[in-house]
């Protein structure tokens, strides 16, 4: 299994970039997406980026690995990361509904 990190972009490269994540920088293969600006977001699978995303999109799949991280570590506190989830009906998705 795969785990998609959010990075942002803090120096392009051409065909790669200098990227972050939680004060880690990594050195990340560009190919797929192409060369993007400073402060771009992307989701990255073993080091490769995959696609371009949204800020908002970044901070709900980093609250979403540290949400796993506390489960491992046998935390139960973490409904805060996952807001957008809470007080919300479950919806099946569309081809279910039919």
């Amino acid at each position: 299994m795969c785990i998609g990190i959010p990075m942002q972009v803090i120096e392009p490269r051409g065909d790669a970039a200098l990227c972050e994540y939680r004060g880690q920088t990594t050195l990340i293969d560009m190919m797929l997406v192409g060369e993007q600006v400073t402060g771009t977001w992307l989701l990255v699978f073993l080091d490769a980026a995959r696609e371009v995303i949204s800020a908002e999109r970044a901070a709900q799949i980093a609250d979403a690995l540290e949400a796993m991280r506390l489960a491992m570590q046998g935390e139960t506190n973490f409904d805060h990361l996952f807001a957008d989830l809470v007080d919300r009906e479950p919806e099946l998705p569309e081809f279910l509904r039919t």
